[in-house]
């Protein structure tokens, strides 16, 4: 559970610094450069000190990767134009645990008691509480589509289906009576993101590339300034390195019905950083949304 903690706290951060990287550099140089960054660190940490390549769950971390890190996050990107980020946040946080716990029952037979299950809803429930979508900035409603719906539930089911990935890999390490140390999970797992990552955005540009083709008309973009950039590796850290290192250690100790609720305080978790870092000011609803969630974490924590 410390594991859990600690993940929300570097997801927190790095959620605000993402949000500053992709003001400051774009989207693309944004994603593309916390992933290589953290790939690159945590290659050095893991071939170093840790296992590298090796184990008996490699392949499976790379399947998490890949659903996780590479589908899950290309599908947060495109739900968030269209359902916003309150929605987009509540539907992958919230989501992720149950769908998790499910798939984690039927292929792994992990089974959650009934307190287990009851403090892990009243998490879920403050979380949504505190992110239920409301008017945006311009007084309007917030609209949303089936497109937009479908999307975010595909970032929730690449967060939860990448989680029993993990556990998967930890159960086969487990057999094989190894153990795999955060940062050499999260190096093997990063790596199969990077690779779905890398390929989407080639063909994107491939694709923009080809329905540009004959119009002569330049593109204007604002340069950004060296010190833009340092938003990247100040997201992958908190991020992909420590972050994911963290929650990758709460996984191969602890099912996945059960980080997964913690880590969904994640949004939560953002709202005094935001006010410490950015000024932000919370609603009354996310305060009481907060404290519903946090008693909530407490209970499951005890309960365990």
């Amino acid at each position: 559970m410390f594991a859990a903690v600690l993940t929300t706290v570097f997801f927190s951060l790095s959620a605000i610094f993402a949000a500053r990287s992709v003001r400051a550099v774009g989207a693309t140089h944004a994603n593309l450069g916390r992933l290589a960054f953290a790939a690159v660190a945590l290659g050095i940490i893991a071939h170093g000190w840790g296992g590298g390549l090796g184990g008996s769950g490699r392949e499976w971390l790379a399947w998490s990767g890949v659903v996780g890190m590479g589908l899950g996050d290309l599908a947060v990107f495109a739900a968030l134009p269209r359902l916003g980020t309150r929605l987009t946040v509540l539907m992958t946080q919230c989501l992720a645990a149950p769908l998790a716990g499910i798939a984690e029952y039927l292929w792994l037979g992990t089974t959650l008691s009934m307190a287990q299950v009851a403090w892990g809803s009243v998490i879920l429930v403050g979380v949504g509480l505190a992110l239920r979508p409301g008017p945006d900035e311009s007084g309007g409603v917030v609209r949303v589509g089936w497109l937009g719906l479908l999307y975010g539930l595909g970032a929730a089911a690449g967060q939860g289906f990448g989680a029993v990935l993990s556990r998967k890999a930890r159960e086969v390490a487990e057999q094989a009576g190894e153990v795999t140390d955060g940062f050499t999970a999260a190096y093997q797992r990063i790596l199969g993101g990077l690779v779905i990552t890398l390929a989407f955005f080639a063909l994107r540009a491939v694709w923009r590339r080809w329905a540009r083709r004959g119009d002569a008309a330049p593109e204007t973009a604002v340069r950004p300034r060296p010190r833009d950039y340092l938003w990247i590796p100040a997201n992958a850290l908190c991020g992909a390195v420590i972050g994911v290192s963290c929650y990758q250690w709460a996984l191969f100790t602890t099912p996945s019905g059960l980080v997964l609720p913690i880590v969904a305080t994640t949004p939560l978790v953002i709202v005094p950083l935001s006010f410490w870092i950015e000024g932000e000011r919370p609603t009354r609803r996310s305060l009481i949304g907060g404290v519903v969630a946090v008693a909530g974490a407490v209970a499951l924590t005890v309960v365990r």
